[in-house]
């Protein structure tokens, strides 16, 4: 990957290892940025993942409308805010990327703003933090925010 162009890393830690609720984390981490206008790439592990978090999306919150659809082609974002991907990546500029994936996708470089949701699970801290140490070798300086869980979902 060449030099990411994000200006910010944020990782949210929860203190759980409930899968669940580190989708419903980033299922409202996604609704923040579709609110405030911005373009959204959801990074996933799998297919299977891409599917379940598709579905969390109409789901996690009574009220909450958040415009989505697995990504396939560049102009999609004027039909959907919020796109979701595990095979094929943006090559486009984007503002928000939200990574459920073990690895720094390639579409890290073109995002403005990069979120990571990480849990207690043992495999997706190690994982996590080889990713903190990525983006600090990339010349980033990542913020850790812990999520209390009274902020979870």
């Amino acid at each position: 990957m060449g030099q990411a162009t994000a200006r910010r890393v944020d990782f949210y830690v929860l203190a759980g290892s409930e899968p669940r609720a580190r989708l419903k984390l980033a299922c409202r981490i996604a609704e923040k940025a579709y609110l405030a206008g911005q373009r959204v790439f959801v990074w996933l592990e799998d297919p299977a993942q891409l599917q379940e978090f598709d579905q969390l999306l109409w789901t996690f919150a009574d009220r909450s409308f958040v415009p989505h659809e697995p990504y396939g082609r560049a102009r999609q974002w004027q039909d959907a805010p919020v796109l979701l991907g595990c095979a094929e990546q943006p090559q486009q500029p984007f503002d928000l990327l939200l990574n459920l994936a073990a690895e720094v996708p390639a579409a890290a470089a073109q995002a403005t703003r990069i979120a990571e949701v990480v849990d207690a699970d043992e495999e997706r801290r190690r994982a996590g933090r080889n990713r903190f140490r990525h983006y600090r070798e990339q010349g980033l300086a990542p913020e850790t925010h812990n999520i209390a869980a009274e902020e979870a979902p």
